[in-house]
């Protein structure tokens, strides 16, 4: 269904974010990507401190990894939503970071992407993990941008229930309307890594139990990070475990075989009604539409854990 290459060159676009750490650690260690840079967005918490985290996780893991600065706002609410009652006061609660010393790019992150884009000469990957803004306005800056990007993949929306109302997933709601936008663009190979797949891969005790004996600075991170997305989880919606939700995009990248995808018509509810912000899945095909989206349906858990695990290792042992 995709090509394969053996070395994808991505762009990265989160809003660190306990989980969006983690999609850095993988992005920036997986053999067959090139990560090119990241993007920050406000989402998990606002724009200064998503962009601080992501130079923070750059800087503990000695990642050469530019950072640009994006959007913090979404493109038509007054005010963004932001994930505290998740992520904490920071974003990123829970390690202790050296002073920070990185620095952001001086580029705007949606200057930066369609810059990229368009001088590329191969096509590139795009992953988003958190609402979709940058990468929407670049499109209205420069439509020209989507024939470049060979495969996007968002973590983001569900066909079933949502996680921030009973209709909608935090990523796709903070900036529905971006997320209209990218839905509607004529994508080959737009895949969405939703709510239904990333809820069954729980971190529970035993899986960080698991990671905690991985010796490298990359293994000691992820569980200082789950320990406290954990506990905040379980606060908020009684789970032994957080569900490790962004990285999942990024694993499917390294290795296909980890999700099951269905091709379906999906379009967002941009209404502001009770649903605004719902990724309408047409998954049994009642409408007769044409397809515009692949959908995640189906993950292989046990070989998420064990791909996490040999990343992790990859990384320098601790001093």
């Amino acid at each position: 269904m995709f090509k394969e290459a053996k070395k994808r060159k991505v762009i990265l676009d989160c809003d660190p974010g306990h989980d969006d750490a983690v999609a850095i650690m993988l992005a920036a260690q997986a053999p067959n990507l090139e990560l090119l840079g990241i993007s920050t967005v406000a989402g998990n918490q606002t724009l200064a401190k998503t962009t601080c985290n992501a130079l923070h996780v750059v800087q503990h893991l000695n990642l050469n990894v530019p950072v640009y600065e994006g959007c913090g706002r979404p493109l038509v609410r007054e005010q963004a939503i932001i994930a505290d009652d998740i992520h904490g006061e920071t974003g990123l609660d829970g390690p202790k970071f050296a002073p920070l010393s990185r620095q952001k790019e001086q580029k705007h992150a949606v200057l930066w992407i369609i810059e990229t884009l368009m001088a590329a000469q191969d096509p590139i990957t795009v992953v988003t993990c958190g609402p979709m803004t940058n990468l929407a306005l670049a499109m209205r800056l420069e439509p020209k941008i989507v024939d470049k990007i060979e495969t996007f993949v968002f973590m983001g929306g569900s066909y079933q229930l949502g996680n921030v109302s009973p209709a909608a997933e935090f990523n796709i709601l903070a900036d529905a309307e971006a997320a209209h936008i990218v839905f509607s663009a004529g994508w080959s190979q737009l895949v969405m890594v939703g709510l239904d797949v990333t809820r069954q891969c729980l971190v529970l005790p035993e899986v960080l139990d698991r990671m905690d004996k991985i010796p490298t600075k990359a293994g000691r991170l992820f569980v200082d990070l789950m320990k406290f997305f954990n506990a905040s989880q379980k606060a908020t919606f009684g789970w032994a475990g957080g569900p490790l939700h962004d990285p999942l995009t990024v694993g499917w990248l390294m290795d296909p075989s980890l999700l099951e995808l269905k091709h379906v018509h999906a379009t967002v509810d941009i209404q502001h009604g009770e649903s605004y912000g719902r990724t309408n899945c047409d998954v049994l095909n009642y409408l007769k539409q044409e397809a515009n989206l692949y959908v995640a349906t189906g993950v292989d858990v046990p070989r998420y854990w064990d791909l996490l695990e040999r990343t992790l290792s990859s990384y320098p042992e601790e001093n």
